[in-house]
């Protein structure tokens, strides 16, 4: 497979150059706000978690597991979308390929797909087909650390870009429109696969050409501040890693997802474990959440004949009877756009006003939402600046406070040895992002002019965005 995988890829990228084409004469996309409306007013869908995991008894398997593993002789797709309508479910979103790199589809840039399996079968075409026939919405989970295809933290080439580039075009041009792509395993504590290392603008710009009005949700609420939309259309939050939704102070839109078992993939013992109680699951999550503007998607794994055990259909069924989707959520909050460039101030150059070591300049700049440069208190006006090597073009700055405590600042830019003026803010909580006309700089700075407590910058973010 390693020495044909270059070749298979080159090829893909070829006969894939036509959709691309293609993809530029759709129509115009409708308003971002717009879509994210419609996100939230969907309410409740289904997580299909099948792939080579089910097969292994466990969530991360070896992946150089065979695609000889990958078995289900009773696969029927139609038997989750009728599920998934019992339950008065919107949509189903599917794991077209999870962390160890199988393709449950027809892919033609790698040998280790679904069609070298002894099924020989399209899932992701199964599934489509069943979830529209009954007229619910269609949506993919797609996963970036792929370890079998060796995409994983400082091993990545631009053949593993180009794998991406390429495996995301046939999702996205092969099977009708797509609501939403869930993606997973990128710039997360635990993947360790950054923006820069898979350039998250460039992924996003090629899925926006493909399917204006696809959303793109990255899971990586563990990481990023929930007050704005860094690298995702839509908040997420996974209740099972600890992750949970203010449910009193959101305002963005938002997803919240849970298995209904004890993991995500089938296990051996499914059948004849209890799963989640249908009343807390409606009652507790599910009206709660969608009071928020969050969207809940509840995982149900198929087990390794490709059906939902009985126990699962049955709590589902009785997840139908308890709730009914009463129609479109008030109207969100207009949110500022997401944050989707790279960060070039992070692990720059950076200096301060007098800060206590422990809280020194650069961990306002460290790519890390948990420490933070604070200003020694005896500071009247503090400031803070990134210094680049040389003169940068950006457009965009943000602010993450350790807290709340500016109330005025304003920014500068040093063009040519001289200071000049970019912005100012004034009151606008706990994260501040500020778009303007492009300037060139090499040093960018906040100046703090009124403040309750001394203040904390978790991170500082300059960007040069793709207008």
């Amino acid at each position: 497979m390693k020495k044909t995988f270059g070749l298979r890829l080159l090829l893909s990228i070829q006969l894939l150059m036509p959709a691309l084409l293609k993809a530029q004469e759709k129509s115009a996309a409708l308003p971002l706000a717009t879509l994210q409306q419609q996100f939230v007013d969907l309410r409740f869908g289904m997580f299909i978690h099948f792939n080579i995991p089910t097969f292994a008894n466990q969530d991360w398997p070896d992946p150089e597991a065979p695609a000889s593993l990958f078995n289900p002789t009773k696969l029927d797709c139609n038997q989750w979308a009728a599920t998934a309508k019992a339950a008065n479910m919107s949509y189903g979103c599917l794991t077209t390929k999870h962390h160890s790199g199988f393709c449950i589809w027809d892919t033609k840039t790698t040998d280790y797909n679904v069609m070298n399996s002894p099924l020989k079968k399209d899932v992701v075409r199964e599934y489509v087909n069943a979830f529209r026939a009954k007229g619910l919405k269609v949506m993919l989970y797609y996963s970036i650390l792929d370890t079998h295809h060796k995409l994983r933290p400082h091993e990545i080439t631009r053949k593993h870009i180009d794998m991406v580039k390429a495996q995301l075009t046939e999702l996205l041009t092969n099977y009708g429109d797509i609501t939403a792509l869930i993606i997973d395993g990128w710039d997360a504590p635990w993947s360790r696969i950054s923006y820069d290392d898979i350039p998250f603008e460039e992924i996003y710009r090629l899925i926006k050409s493909l399917q204006p009005n696809c959303l793109v949700m990255d899971l990586n609420a563990a990481k990023y501040p929930t007050e704005a939309l860094f690298y995702t259309d839509i908040k997420s939050y996974e209740q099972g890693a600890g992750q949970h939704i203010s449910k009193e102070a959101n305002r963005l839109p938002a997803l919240s997802c849970l298995p209904i078992n004890s993991a995500w993939f089938w296990k051996t013992n499914f059948p004849t474990t209890p799963v989640k109680d249908p009343v807390k699951l409606v009652d507790d999550i599910l009206v709660p959440l969608n009071k928020a503007w969050c969207n809940f998607i509840l995982n149900v794994a198929p087990n390794t004949d490709g059906l939902i055990d009985p126990n699962a259909v049955k709590a589902l069924e009785e997840v139908g009877k308890r709730w009914k989707n009463t129609g479109a959520m008030p109207a969100l909050t207009p949110a500022i756009a997401p944050i989707i460039s790279s960060n070039i101030a992070k692990f720059q150059r950076s200096n301060s006003s007098w800060s206590d070591d422990m809280n020194i300049m650069d961990f306002a700049n460290d790519d890390r939402f948990t420490s933070s440069w604070q200003s020694n208190p005896t500071v009247k006006q503090p400031w803070y600046e990134i210094d680049f090597d040389k003169a940068q073009r950006f457009n965009m700055i943000s602010i993450v406070e350790d807290g709340s405590n500016i109330k005025k600042y304003h920014l500068e830019y040093e063009d040519n040895g001289t200071w000049k003026p970019l912005a100012k803010g004034e009151g606008e909580g706990h994260v501040k992002i500020h778009r303007f006309d492009s300037v060139w700089g090499g040093r960018v700075r906040i100046v703090i002019d009124e403040f309750s407590a001394p203040p904390a910058i978790a991170e500082f973010g300059v960007y040069n965005e793709r207008r």
